[in-house]
């Protein structure tokens, strides 16, 4: 009598249970190298370039003097802010696609007060009050898409972007009020004589405050989230929203008040941007970081400690991409192109920290 013979898929897929944390950064330090090979064989084939030099301009573009390296510091300093007031609500799975608008929100109420008691009311006590007024303004435009997702259960993808635009179009209004000079369809420098507003340099360093503020707030997110009663109600109620009721976790009180957090640290972001940065305000101030913070939120899984490595890397990525098209006269589809291997390769390595991938072994016999 023959024996049927059953043969296994070639590749079978299976989710893992868990994984080991110095495996999983193995599995992204393994992806960043082949990405960096990738890009390396491309630009040969494209340009003839030598990819190492390629690389050292990236480098030298980020960190190349001591002023580049504090732009680098600034603008990762943005970008994980951001993401910091986004982990709460990501982690309470709303997707909070509208952090470009509460960064607008903070933005414009902080340059409102460095033009009208900019110079007026001493700098400490000043940015102390832009600081919260901004918060409050973020919180405000991140609270209206948390009530109506609480009560009405409104689709907050959806609301949290139109939030965005309607944020653009507030910021134009106050553009064209504050215009300086006029006709010029600009705010300008605030204060730039006076620098009522400005953040202080400390220890010589202008934006040293922007350092202590960022990591402030990403050590207190990453003890809420992990040690809080509260960072425990956004976890279950991400899990399981009828989990967290049968738990007797009030779901609507959950979602409001995660929301009013996450918006009134976006607001912060727009503070740092307009005192701490750009010291003026336009409908580009938060520059789409807001929507690359998703990116370091979802890869970083809502841990605000690991946003640091991965804001870094995103940041280094963007200011090596200019200085690599413009030291070797590539135009910017080149620089991108190579941004873009190295950020599919980083977030392919997810799906195998994830999941499980088996080729197809022996044939097995049937019925054992």
């Amino acid at each position: 009598m023959s024996v049927d013979k059953v043969r296994e898929p070639f590749v079978r897929i299976s989710k893992r249970a868990s994984i080991e944390l110095w495996r999983s950064w193995l599995f992204r330090a393994a992806a960043l190298f082949a990405s960096l090979v990738v890009c390396g064989v491309i630009i040969f084939a494209l340009t003839g370039l030598n990819p190492v030099r390629v690389y050292a301009a990236m480098f030298s573009g980020a960190f190349g003097t001591v002023k580049r390296s504090w732009v680098t510091i600034r603008d990762l300093m943005m970008l994980l802010c951001i993401s910091v007031g986004l982990a709460p609500a990501f982690k309470m799975r709303f997707w909070n696609i509208g952090a470009e608008g509460q960064i607008l929100a903070g933005g414009i109420v902080s340059a409102a007060l460095m033009i009208y008691a900019g110079n007026s009311i001493p700098l400490v006590p000043l940015l102390m009050l832009m600081f919260l007024a901004s918060a409050a303004a973020g919180a405000v435009w991140g609270l209206i898409p948390g009530v109506f997702k609480a009560v009405w259960n409104a689709n907050e993808t959806l609301f949290t972007l139109m939030m965005n635009y309607i944020a653009i179009q507030v910021t134009s209004y106050f553009v064209a009020l504050w215009e300086n000079p006029y006709g010029s369809n600009t705010v300008g420098v605030i204060n730039q004589l006076s620098k009522g507003g400005w953040f202080p340099a400390i220890f010589g360093q202008m934006y040293l405050l922007n350092v202590i503020i960022v990591l402030a707030l990403t050590i207190l997110m990453y003890l809420y989230l992990r040690y809080s009663k509260q960072g425990y109600e956004i976890a279950v109620v991400g899990e399981s929203e009828n989990t967290a009721r049968y738990a007797a976790i009030n779901v609507r009180k959950v979602v409001i008040r995660t929301m009013l957090i996450s918006g009134a640290i976006c607001g912060v972001a727009g503070f740092i941007a307009v005192a701490g940065a750009g010291h003026t305000i336009s409908t580009s101030t938060a520059g789409g970081k807001g929507f690359v913070a998703i990116i370091v939120a979802w890869l970083s899984k809502f841990n605000t400690l690991v946003m640091v490595l991965i804001s870094g890397l995103l940041v280094f990525l963007d200011k090596g991409a200019v200085q690599i098209a413009s030291q070797f006269d590539l135009n910017d589809f080149v620089s991108e192109m190579i941004t873009g291997i190295i950020l599919f390769f980083i977030l392919g390595s997810e799906f195998f920290i994830n999941f499980k991938v088996r080729f197809r072994g022996r044939i097995k016999e049937a019925g054992k």
